[in-house]
């Protein structure tokens, strides 16, 4: 008897540390059928064929996310090879959605890995520790939940190999405040579109040398699913291709790839400098994706056909599974593996609002071949960018915070929000993005008559996805009384910030002055626009407080190597209850672009982020 209560005692230990790893969890919490069976995966163990210490390797670093005030998401991996698991699962037959191929030997034994968290970088006091397992199921990849920590507090953390000295880098992260918490200032460094083959992501390092920011907001485009040899990037020439060497569409081609993405250093500092709060966009699945499908893979024969016998449905699930699997972000909904859109209180300051406006639930997008028929349609009242159910939530999420009292509502949307007539680049037939919100003018209008109605002010909308600048006044133009000048019966600002390293939209290597005659053209061309710059890659800042937000925006002067440096290309401040830009915008003066009413004036002046000292660079190639 006692024999058996022993055995029965380790099968539930076992088991709690399987479901410590939150990532067994995916997609589904409930139903096995659908995931993955921890029961099957226990039974498959073999006792003795546990891998040692010195078999095994954390190969990707640390990395931690979606804060809460009392936890934080921490991740790494542990793996027995560098690689990631060749496990191409299927869907067809009576076979669970993510079970392993039927020619993949999957691992018989758990690698055990326990985490510890402290308020000290040498771990005097433990706050929160625990024990968990990952497998060949998972690709080796852990995520965990650190409990019971105490809000806004910088914390310390570190995997080991149970049993061992073997560990991981010291990762740093930070909890949020109380939702009810007053929270003096929050810093985010906010960025999108990084693409491993156009160059080397120095922006995500330069924060963290600074030492600028709390937390790290990614609006998406984190990987791209190209094949990096010349079919939108040629990373030869600076020794960076990304892995496998192909258009990604299967599980392990997905996990490679954020594998690779993973071996750029300024990268892996961040993840492990401070926790992030990420949304995919398009290219983590493909190329203006949308509900049912992309602009290079349609539900039809002849796509299936043509794009190697991969269905959308499947392509889809393949990349949501590594994006979990790698990514340290709750899944918020269990019974809802494609949800991404989730907010956060952050204190009594703001509310942070993350949407999908690409996977989820959008109405058809142009696809490149459909243009003029999605500018048809692109004002009917049934489109939407986000579906109904994440509609609506949005729309309740806006007024619970200005009921609560939020200073402030941040919003991040992976597309441009505002208006752009971009004629210039695209036409008279067809002047506007309509991939962004511009193709979805009906779900755009719901939105601000929401905010105008309610009378909701204060926002804040943080745009990526178009490897440009954009700083915005946020009005309803065919209904708000707006005045340019003086920036009144707006409801807020977008701040959408330029790319990491894809290349700038009009074309990569353009010149600076053609880059700015473009600026120039787009700022009098849209009204609600006060600067544009499409020239640098880069980032930008948020600095806010219950007074006011800045917004830091920072170009890179190179990114065909690795360094750490940068030029300050504009700030612009948004005073509470303002609801616009405080003129003049920009003080009246930018580095690059164009500015409406200030002034452009180049000076190269240069902050080399890891020694603080400025200097006037001579750079005259921004990437490749």
């Amino acid at each position: 008897m006692r024999s058996a209560i022993s055995l029965l005692s380790f099968s539930s230990l076992a088991l709690a540390s399987w479901t410590q790893n939150l990532n067994y969890r995916s997609p589904s919490d409930h139903h096995p059928g659908l995931g993955i069976s921890l029961h099957k995966v226990n039974k498959r163990n073999v006792p003795g064929t546990q891998y040692t210490a010195s078999q095994l390797n954390f190969t990707h670093g640390v990395a931690s996310g979606d804060p809460y005030s009392d936890s934080v998401i921490l991740w790494t991996r542990v793996a027995p090879m560098f690689d990631s698991v060749d496990d191409n699962s299927t869907v067809s037959g009576y076979v669970p959605l993510y079970s392993h191929g039927a020619n993949l030997t999957a691992s018989t034994a758990p690698v055990c890995v326990q985490f510890k968290v402290s308020k000290s970088s040498n771990f005097t006091h433990v706050e929160s520790s625990g024990t968990a397992y990952t497998s060949s199921d998972v690709d080796y990849t852990v995520k965990v939940e650190a409990k019971n920590l105490t809000a806004f507090t910088r914390y310390y953390y570190q995997f080991n190999v149970c049993g061992s000295n073997k560990t991981s880098p010291l990762g740093r992260t930070k909890t949020a405040p109380d939702a009810n918490d007053y929270t003096a200032e929050v810093g985010l460094a906010v960025y999108s579109c990084s693409n491993f083959p156009f160059g080397f992501f120095n922006a995500y390092g330069n924060p963290v040398r600074k030492d600028s920011v709390d937390y790290v907001i990614h609006l998406g485009d984190y990987i791209y699913e190209y094949a990096g040899d010349g079919d939108y990037g040629y990373g030869y020439s600076i020794n960076r291709i990304p892995k496998p060497e192909r258009v990604i569409t299967t599980l392990y081609d997905y996990r490679e790839r954020l594998a690779t993405y993973r071996t750029d250093l300024d990268l892996l500092a961040s993840h492990q400098a401070y926790p992030w709060i990420p949304v995919w966009d398009d290219h983590e699945v493909s190329d203006n994706t949308y509900r049912d499908g992309a602009s290079e893979l349609n539900n039809t024969e002849a796509s299936f056909v043509s794009d190697g016998g991969v269905s959308v449905d499947q392509r889809k699930m393949n990349a949501v599974r590594a994006y979990f699997e790698w990514m340290p972000i709750r899944q918020v909904e269990m019974d809802d593996n494609l949800r991404i859109w989730r907010s956060f209180s952050i204190g009594s300051l703001f509310d942070l609002v993350m949407l999908d406006t690409r996977q989820y639930d959008r109405s058809i997008t142009d696809l490149y071949w459909n243009t003029d028929y999605v500018h048809d349609i692109s004002n009917d009242a049934g489109r939407s960018m986000m579906g109904s159910r994440q509609e609506n939530w949005f729309y309740n999420q806006l007024t619970q915070s200005a009921n609560r009292g939020a200073a402030w509502r941040v919003i991040g949307s992976q597309t441009v929000f505002s208006r752009v007539n971009e004629s210039a680049a695209y036409g008279n037939t067809n002047p506007l993005d309509y991939d962004a919100w511009d193709g979805y003018q009906s779900s755009r209008n719901r939105t601000l008559s929401h905010l105008y109605d309610n009378g909701i002010g204060n926002n804040i909308v943080m745009s990526g996805d178009s490897h440009a600048s954009w700083v915005s006044d946020l009005v309803w133009l065919d209904h708000a009384n707006y005045n340019s000048t003086s920036g009144n019966n707006s409801i807020g600002v977008e701040f959408a910030g330029s790319a990491v390293s894809s290349p700038c939209p009009y074309g990569q290597n353009i010149t600076l002055t053609a880059a700015n005659n473009a600026s120039n053209w787009l700022v009098h061309a849209n009204e609600e626009l006060q600067w544009q710059d499409i020239y640098y890659r880069g980032y930008f800042e948020l600095h806010i407080n219950y007074d006011e937000v800045t917004a830091n925006y920072f170009g890179l002067p190179t990114i065909i190597n690795r360094n750490p440096n940068e030029i300050s290309l504009a700030n612009f401040t948004v005073k509470s209850g303002a609801n616009k830009l405080q003129r003049p915008v920009a003080g009246g003066l930018v580095e690059s672009g164009a500015l409406k009413l200030g002034q452009v004036v180049q000076t190269n002046a240069t902050n080399n982020t890891e020694t603080g000292v400025w200097f006037v660079s001579q750079e005259d190639v921004e990437d490749i």
